[in-house]
């Protein structure tokens, strides 16, 4: 198609009821989690086949209570995250992508701005959700847009039968952070909910060395004050043995001191208003199961005295079956309508989403999975997007398994409201950048009386065209498909667990190569060279260990040099990070326990930089106490 039009068109589509799959067991080999994992998490590995979905359990979900998404992610994960600042906007990058390359859903609805196309990490907290995903690599066939380099997903999960629980949690740390949240769940056998309310705030007033200065003094940040409250409610009811609804509520505000470069005297301040709701209908039987799902999410930032708005409305319907041992299928459809009031435009779109994944599994140690998806946009369709994975268990004994995997799949991301719209530069004439990825992947687990050991080795290769590239023209500056991008890379996972004698230890390692190199772009010097801010090598390990109630971690992380600019002419020096902290776990009574703890980041008060002329904070010390009722 010439461009993506906003127009109406008449379009005939097809829905793909044709290889509908359905084994009865769950083929998950490719999560390297030792806890059990919820079962919305198994949903999102159940057609994943060749391709590999990480959960964080709730446990170390709770232990993170006040922190932000990108600040978990940071920390508990291999994943690089771009920090403008502690606080500030904050990034995902999958293998290598741009920030707009990765979706965010929250309960199955997609949270990346439409307008921006793209998620802010810093503005989710962790007190809001119960569980976090992560689907590595290409998976736009499973979720859409956006999907090019993985997703993530946050999700609650009612608890019914569990009675009542209050949590009172509090984070005190270094530079002026004091975190608060109050929560109370209920599960009875038929009706369960939770609520919870949360403030966060930090000074930032942390020092800093200033480069930007002759001498590079050091000075004390005086402008990035951060002040976060929120209310997150979720509700569900057991209709009867197989109907049930559930809802959830999230109402956040978030009020922030832009942290400015070094050598700037801005101040800038940004205030982000977020409501977004869902409601689902579940109806179950025993080989077959439907769901529809209705939600809003309406996003509102004010920055200094420009206010721009967006609102997505969702509605969709999904049916999961099994016709026979050996076939699983899942078909769906989506309805999505989005409108932009931004500072130089209002504009609506509609998104007609049809989706089909298939597994079959003709032998108990090989499955395959099969994903079709076609978007309708605004009348329009976009690149039809398939995906073909398959699992095979080479080697399976009760305590030992090899398993090798692979993936082919196509994603696209439709340009945002702004590449469109925005006044004056927008470009209604964009066409939709595209990618194919492959993966091969070998997973090895081992579980022995004492020892239990999970590893995963994947080779990754993608190329991403049409790349969207902001370019002067004139006088302003203008969006233009002028970039090919080739990535490939390795990614381990290394996740062990053993006792000796009264002692339960750990040890979890995350590394990641990537190497993505600019084929083509408009800027003739920047071909060849890597893209900028991309790390070609960033590792992570964590060891802890515990003896009854009390426990303790070591953690470090190395994230390699960073290139500025594309002509790779400037870069910024690899840093290295350690941490460290005790917990204690305690109990007063039956109905009063709880846990309090002790952490140290940045042990050796390491200066360093994530983005370049943006400082972030040397030592510093959290002290957290959580009381469970």
């Amino acid at each position: 198609m010439a461009g993506i039009k906003m127009r109406m068109a008449k379009v005939t589509v097809f829905l793909w009821l044709g290889l509908t799959p359905g084994f009865s067991q769950d083929f998950s080999a490719d999560t390297l989690d030792l806890t059990a994992v919820e079962v919305r998490a198994k949903q999102l590995q159940k057609y994943a086949y060749g391709q590999f979905v990480r959960s964080l359990d709730k446990e170390r979900l709770t232990q993170m209570s006040g922190m932000t998404l990108g600040e978990a992610l940071q920390q508990s994960t291999g994943l690089f995250v771009r920090e403008y600042g502690p606080g500030m906007l904050a990034s995902v990058s999958m293998r290598g992508t741009s920030a707009g390359h990765n979706a965010l859903f929250w309960n199955g609805l997609p949270v990346n701005s439409p307008s921006l196309g793209q998620a802010d990490y810093s503005i989710f907290t962790m007190g809001g959700v119960d569980q976090v995903a992560i689907h590595y690599g290409s998976s736009g066939t499973r979720y859409g847009t956006d999907a090019i380099g993985g997703a993530i997903h946050l999700d609650n999960t009612p608890d019914f039968g569990k009675g009542n629980e209050t949590r009172v949690n509090t984070r005190l740390g270094s530079f002026g952070r004091w975190d608060q949240e109050l929560s109370h769940r209920y599960g009875g056998d038929a009706f369960s909910f939770k609520t919870s309310l949360y403030r966060n705030f930090a000074a930032n007033r942390f020092p800093y060395t200033d480069w930007a200065s002759a001498g590079t003094p050091t000075r004390v940040q005086d402008h990035a004050e951060v002040t976060q409250m929120g209310w997150a409610q979720d509700l569900a009811v057991k209709l009867d043995k197989r109907q049930s609804i559930e809802a959830s509520f999230w109402l956040n505000e978030i009020n922030r001191e832009i942290q400015p470069l070094l050598g700037s005297s801005e101040r800038d301040q940004q205030l982000d208003w977020n409501i977004r709701g869902v409601v689902d209908y579940y109806h179950r039987r025993d080989k077959a199961s439907w769901n529809v799902k209705a939600g809003l999410v309406r996003d509102k930032m004010r920055f200094n005295q420009e206010e721009n708005q967006t609102l997505l409305a969702l509605l969709g319907a999904e049916l999961d079956w099994e016709p026979a041992d050996e076939w699983q299928s899942n078909t769906g459809i989506r309805l999505t309508h989005i409108k932009g009031n931004l500072a130089t435009y209002s504009r609506e779109e509609q998104r007609l989403e049809l989706y089909q994944a298939t597994n079959f599994k003709p032998l108990p140690r090989l499955g395959f999975s099969l994903q079709l998806r076609q978007l309708i946009h605004d009348g329009e369709p976009v690149p039809f997007t398939p995906g073909l994975g398959a699992a095979w268990s080479i080697f399976n004994q009760e305590d030992q398994e090899w398993e090798l995997t692979g993936n082919i799949s196509r994603s696209f991301k439709v340009p945002t409201l702004n590449d469109r719209f925005w006044v004056p530069g927008g470009n209604p004439d964009l066409l939709p950048e595209q990618s194919w990825s492959r993966e091969a992947g070998l997973n090895h687990s081992l579980k022995g009386s004492r020892l239990h050991i999970k590893n995963r080795l994947a080779y990754f290769h993608m190329a991403v065209d049409q790349w969207v590239v902001w370019l002067p023209k004139g006088t302003f500056w203008t969006p233009e498909n002028v970039r090919k991008v080739v990535n490939q890379g390795l990614e381990y996972f290394f996740e062990s667990e053993w006792k000796s004698g009264s002692w339960e230890m750990g040890l979890d390692l995350d590394y990641a190569f990537t190497r993505p190199i600019i084929e083509s772009d408009d800027q003739d010097q920047s071909i060849g060279k890597r893209l900028p801010y991309v790390p070609e090598h960033k590792v992570q390990g964590q060891l802890h260990a515990g003896r009854g109630p009390l426990s303790f971690f070591i953690r470090g992380q190395k994230t390699g040099k960073r290139f500025v600019t594309t002509d790779n002419r400037s870069s910024l020096p690899a840093f290295a990070l350690w941490g460290a902290g005790v917990q204690y776990d305690f109990k007063f009574s039956p109905w009063l326990k709880g846990d309090m703890g002790f952490s140290a980041h940045n042990i050796f008060d390491r200066d360093y930089q994530v983005l370049r002329l943006r400082p972030m904070p040397g030592r510093n010390f959290q002290f957290n106490v959580n009381l469970v009722i």
